[in-house]
């Protein structure tokens, strides 16, 4: 046995809090470490102490090893584990740990390494027997070699990168035309994201599921599956809702996987929590895609289904403690189990090609109905340079329907405002007929949410007029009421952020505060009673239906939420007077906080429509700013490497003609 008392959490967000709370009822103490910007956030405050390691970006921190293990060293941390992400497939800071004589909850970095390059995966798991796609895994990354690879192998072909995961560096190619810009963009994305270019290409599915089984090992020479996950709602090649079991995977086809996934695990002397990660087609047939030496974002859902905390499996098995179940008993449980479903609450924008958001969260109430695992608080930062990812929910019940009921009704009930994110879309996705008839494949999304109308949700003119109406009659932080002076006939303009572009829309009311009648277009609604309540609750009857909505303020921003709609407004009142009269058509504006990467736009350019003028990066993912319109730049007010703010003016053009 390996006795150790304390551990330090290499990692910062929710898997701290995650790990954290487990280790701390098993009687551990826990320290955590925190970046330069992550010095008061939430997760430093779920642990018994928290080191400083400095720096913001991942390079400069998270991603240090030499800090981390410092770290370790001034708090006497005993034993490390690395949550997921960051270094925490690392096999070089696995064996750091173990040659500073700590102890690593995780593989044996012999294990990690093995997994750790997909190229060097596939090359070794086709040799040990194991389904693996057609495609190129060589060091030779000539772009001869890589054409001539690509003719072999066939269309449609998925790039990816070798060092990477989490849909990062990760490309689909219809047509050999697109093929040297894929290359191209796959490559920068995986040097930016893993500090390694290299390359693979495989026969890209393009409609499979994507089906991991959850391995564990111990140190006794036991290896189980605990199941399988169904991850094929994705977009980006990034997971977004997770459940288990599969609705595709039969019982025998689970023991099928599971026995090639323990097989995988087998073949590296695999110790502690994985995952082994299959496409599966509609007739049964799977390949493997990777291992991930870690423990998954998704371990929730496997856990409600088990009875087991897998955080709880890692400690003890690094301390030298056997299995407790055996594979036939984890079967029964997970086959009587019911059905779960975890949604990835993510700072991003659906509507907008899902662009990663950043900012300060105003107002942060979780769902008490689901299990939320989070780091989040009112008042806390959401900072560019970190994933998306904000929180997770997950919901257990009897069925696959009743489950999927039970989530979207807890993600109306969730309210996160101040940062935009995709609450109401995976609400949307879980309440889709086709998930509900369990027609669910990677490209699911595409199919039935390929574009951003379709992904917006927009809010209800109903609560655009209780917003409105608010503003004129109700005080709150940013400005005083309107309605002192009016007539009895009067306006209320608010602004519409829309990305990069904006709109204005304009209420009309009329009545008194008591009772109000609000007119816009085709739209009247009639508002009676509006009270505040708090700084953030609003009560009203509008249209004679009794309504609660959430609402706060920054500065000429108003956040909204109410029967899980959202809506974000600006008061016209508050805003700088360019802003009041409308965004120039060729004013582009930064879509998200982020940085600068490229800058292909020059004073006096003419430039076409579409063509590429700039490049940002935020939250590890690359976004392309394109001309909207033909004309000439008529001034560029940015650089390569500034950080920019969202909606912060970057480039104006002047129209032709």
């Amino acid at each position: 046995m390996t006795r150790f008392d304390s551990v330090l959490i290499a990692n910062r967000g929710e898997i701290v809090t995650r790990v954290a709370r487990t280790a701390r009822a098993l009687g551990y103490k826990t320290i955590a470490v925190a970046s330069a910007v992550d010095a008061h956030a939430p997760h430093t405050e779920a642990c018994d102490a928290v080191v400083p390691i400095g720096g913001e970006r991942p390079a400069d921190s998270y991603l240090r090893i030499d800090k981390v293990l410092e770290a370790a060293r001034v708090s006497g941390a005993q034993a490390v584990h690395p949550g997921y992400g960051f270094l925490s497939e690392n096999a070089t800071f696995a064996q750091a740990v173990i040659d500073a004589g700590l102890v690593w909850i995780g593989p044996p970095p012999g294990a990690m390494l093995a997994m750790a390059d997909k190229a060097n995966a596939r090359q070794h798991l086709s040799a040990a027997g194991v389904p693996v796609l057609p495609g190129y895994d060589g060091e030779d990354q000539q772009r001869d070699t890589l054409h001539r690879e690509a003719a072999r192998i066939g269309l449609p072909l998925m790039i990816k990168a070798t060092a990477g995961g989490g849909g990062r560096g990760m490309r689909l190619v219809t047509q050999m035309s697109e093929l040297d810009a894929a290359l191209d963009s796959a490559a920068a994305e995986a040097e930016a994201a893993f500090g390694n270019a290299r390359l693979l290409m495989e026969r890209a599915l393009l409609s499979p599921r994507h089906v991991e089984i959850q391995v564990f090992a111990d140190t006794q020479g036991t290896v189980l599956h605990l199941g399988e996950r169904d991850c094929s709602v994705q977009r980006r090649h990034q997971k977004i809702i997770e459940e288990a079991p599969s609705p595709a995977v039969s019982k025998a086809l689970r023991r099928r996987m599971g026995d090639v996934a323990v097989a995988v695990a087998r073949a590296v002397g695999y110790v502690g929590a994985g995952t082994v990660e299959f496409l599966l087609d509609e007739t049964g047939d799977f390949w493997f895609m990777e291992m991930n030496t870690r423990l998954q974002v998704e371990h929730p859902v496997t856990e409600a289904l088990v009875g087991v905390d897998l955080v709880e499996w890692q400690l003890r098995v690094a301390a030298g403690e056997a299995l407790p179940l055996v594979q036939d008993e984890v079967l029964q449980r997970f086959e009587s189990g019911g059905h779960a479903i975890e949604a990835r609450l993510c700072a991003e924008d659906p509507a907008h090609g899902y662009l990663p958001q950043s900012g300060r969260i105003l107002h942060w109430q979780p769902p008490r109905s689901v299990r939320c695992d989070h780091a989040l608080a009112s008042g806390c930062e959401v900072s560019p340079f970190y994933d998306s990812m904000l929180a997770k929910l997950i919901a257990h019940a009897p069925n696959r329907i009743e489950t999927a009921h039970k989530l979207a009704d807890a993600l109306d009930r969730s309210v996160c405002l101040g940062v935009t994110t995709n609450r109401a879309f995976l609400a949307s996705v879980l309440r889709h007929p086709a998930f509900a008839g369990a027609s669910v494949t990677t490209a699911f999304l595409g199919q039935h949410f390929g574009d951003d109308g379709l992904r917006a949700g927009a809010a209800p003119s109903w609560l655009r007029a209780l917003a409105a109406a608010s503003n004129a009659t109700l005080a709150h932080a940013a400005a005083s009421p309107l309605w002192a002076g009016w007539t009895s006939s009067n306006r209320v303009d608010t602004l519409s952020p829309i990305g990069v572009f904006d709109t204005t829309e304009s209420w009309r009311l009329e009545g008194s505060p008591r009772s109000l009648t609000a007119r816009c277009g085709d739209h009247t609604h009639h508002i009676v009673g509006l009270v505040r309540e708090s700084r953030s609750l609003v009560h009203a009857v509008v249209d004679g239906r009794p309504v609660s909505a959430r609402c706060v303020y920054e500065g000429m921003e108003a956040w909204w939420q109410c029967d899980g709609f959202e809506l974000t407004l600006q008061d016209l009142r508050l805003a700088a007077p360019q802003t009041t009269a409308g965004a120039k058509a060729g004013t582009l504006r930064a879509p998200m906080h982020g940085r600068v990467t490229q800058l292909h736009a020059a004073p006096g350019a003419s430039v076409k429509a579409g063509e590429l003028l700039l490049v940002m990066e935020a939250m590890k993912m690359e976004h392309q700013v394109h001309a909207p319109f033909a004309g000439t730049v008529s001034a560029v007010l940015t650089s390569v490497g500034a950080q920019v703010a969202a909606r912060q003016t970057l480039v104006e053009l002047t129209a032709c003609g």
